[in-house]
């Protein structure tokens, strides 16, 4: 398989294994990503900043409608939840929180994977809750590839260990083997 789009979910323990990604990436990387980070709902500022250290690529947070397009990492806005369309286009939602989390990662994967059917990957990194099992549930169902960071290398693992419980999880890797699993799509 192919595939067009990343979506990659993390939490409490995911900041190291998300920066040491984007650190790997070519600039030339085209495959657009989709992150969704749980953060602080109030500080508006600095993570885009702090993530665009490590990256040669470009690092947005989409407005909604705005326009997905190839060679970007988008970053789910705070305390949105960042949903997909069809057409490729974005849409951003106040609705209440799920899993006590806006951005939640289960909105997006779910909404990632019903847009983008075989066509996606989901990964899930480290995290204190299960925001995001229910997601990768979705992801494998609707055709994606499903990718969780080994538990045992997760700073928290409550998160990839729910997801493992949920689906059948394609591939348990460390953060090494995700960085060459992603090198090798393009």
């Amino acid at each position: 398989m192919r595939s067009k789009y990343i979506i990659i979910g993390g939490s409490a323990g995911s900041f190291q294994a998300i920066t040491k990604i984007l650190s790997e990436l070519p600039k030339n990387y085209n495959i657009p990503i989709f992150l969704c980070l749980h953060r602080l709902k109030h500080v508006r500022t600095g993570f885009v900043e702090a993530l665009s250290i490590k990256s040669k690529l470009p690092i947005i947070e989409p407005k909604d409608k705005e326009m997905i397009k190839n060679g970007r990492i988008y970053l789910a806005p705070a305390n949105y939840h960042m949903y997909f369309e069809l057409g490729n286009y974005f849409s951003l939602s106040t609705e209440e929180s799920v899993n006590h989390s806006r951005p939640s990662i289960d909105l997006s994967f779910l909404s990632a994977a019903q847009v983008f059917k075989n066509n996606l990957i989901g990964i899930i990194l480290s995290g204190a809750n299960r925001d995001g099992a229910l997601g990768m549930k979705e992801v494998k169902d609707y055709g994606g590839i499903t990718i969780a960071q080994d538990p045992e290398e997760c700073q928290v693992k409550t998160m990839t260990t729910a997801a493992i419980k949920a689906t059948t999880i394609d591939h348990v890797f460390i953060v090494d083997e995700i960085i060459n699993y992603m090198k090798n799509l393009q």
